[in-house]
């Protein structure tokens, strides 16, 4: 049931689709569909939608719309990431994804503005199309991108609506493959490091599950923690204040996740592989040569990149396109 509310909408300002979702107490997304006419919108919501937007004053984003008449030639890059000390925008990801989506954009005559989800929801840029690099927790991201009505694709997991394309990797393979290297590793009380929060994060968890579930190895320990050095070192460290180790194998969700968890090993006397096998994911350039040497489990950015750009032309250009998992690869090394 729909709230309606009798709110003063953005202090007197012009009001915004999200004072009329928030004026009808609906997700922003659902305004954004029945302003679009979206078939996913029952009739009776779709006019009250309406009739509350005509009332506050609600003016379609007619820019938007025109965009979509004129072409532009620019599709928008969004980063769903924070930059920070600790996570860099010149760090594997996004830099190798951001590599095949230039080149291919370049290739078929297509400029490229990049900016990040907060400065985007503030002012969406001019644009054909969007690629979104990170879905957010829950999708927060993907929805700020979905409410703009650009034809967009993202990349990550296929958590969302069946009509969102996304292009990613195999996660739940990768975790597989991760389960099954530890398990041969004779590994049998494992941690898993990563925020299952984000759709990627998920699959690789669920992989590493199904690995395991025909064997007598558990999940001693998953804790949640940012795709960072830092992260892994922090998630690990507490673990190691007693006398013996209680696990003998990790899968970090990314390789520098499991960098950090090795040097928290490292750093209280314990060996990798001797004492505890450690597998990351992404294979990034440092992976070959972190000391030891990471199993990774390899992930194509490049080739992502590419088709990301291949597919929003195409969607921008109204033509039939589908998600995509990209095949991933065990990577062994020496950790």
């Amino acid at each position: 049931m729909l709230r309606v509310s009798k709110g003063k909408p953005n202090d007197g300002a012009r009001p915004t689709m999200a004072d009329v979702a928030r004026e009808l107490g609906v997700a922003k997304i659902t305004v954004s569909r029945a302003l679009s006419d979206h078939s996913t919108v029952k009739d009776s919501t779709r006019t009250l939608i309406r009739e509350t937007a005509e009332r506050m004053g609600y003016r379609l984003n007619v820019s938007a719309r025109n965009l979509r008449q004129q072409r532009t030639r620019t599709i928008a890059v969004v980063i769903e990431m924070t930059p920070s000390h600790e996570r860099l925008m010149s760090e594997p990801y996004p830099l190798l994804l951001l590599g095949g989506i230039l080149q291919e954009l370049t290739a078929a005559g297509q400029n490229m503005v990049l900016t990040t989800i907060d400065l985007f929801s503030q002012a969406p840029p001019s644009a054909d199309g969007v690629i979104l690099l990170g879905q957010g927790v829950h999708d927060d991201a993907a929805a700020v991108i979905e409410a703009t009505g650009l034809p967009y694709v993202v990349w990550g997991a296929e958590h969302g609506p069946p009509e969102r394309i996304v292009v990613g990797s195999d996660n739940r393979e990768g975790g597989r493959l991760a389960a099954e290297y530890l398990l041969g590793r004779g590994c049998r009380r494992l941690l898993f490091l990563g925020d299952a929060e984000h759709g990627e994060a998920e699959d690789r968890l669920r992989g590493f599950e199904a690995g395991l579930a025909s064997s007598d190895a558990i999940i001693a320990g998953n804790i949640p923690c940012a795709f960072t050095l830092t992260a892994g070192r922090e998630a690990v460290g507490p673990l190691l204040d007693g006398q013996s180790l209680d696990f003998d194998g990790i899968f970090a969700s990314s390789d520098a996740i499991a960098m950090g968890a090795i040097e928290a090993l490292q750093a209280r006397g314990h060996a990798v592989p001797g004492d505890v096998s450690v597998v990351g994911f992404d294979d990034s350039p440092g992976a070959a040569l972190f000391s030891p040497r990471l199993t990774s489990i390899r992930q194509d950015w490049g080739v992502g990149g590419e088709l990301l750009a291949q597919k929003v032309l195409d969607k921008v250009a109204g033509k039939a396109v589908a998600s995509r998992a990209m095949p991933v690869a065990l990577i062994v090394r020496e950790s």
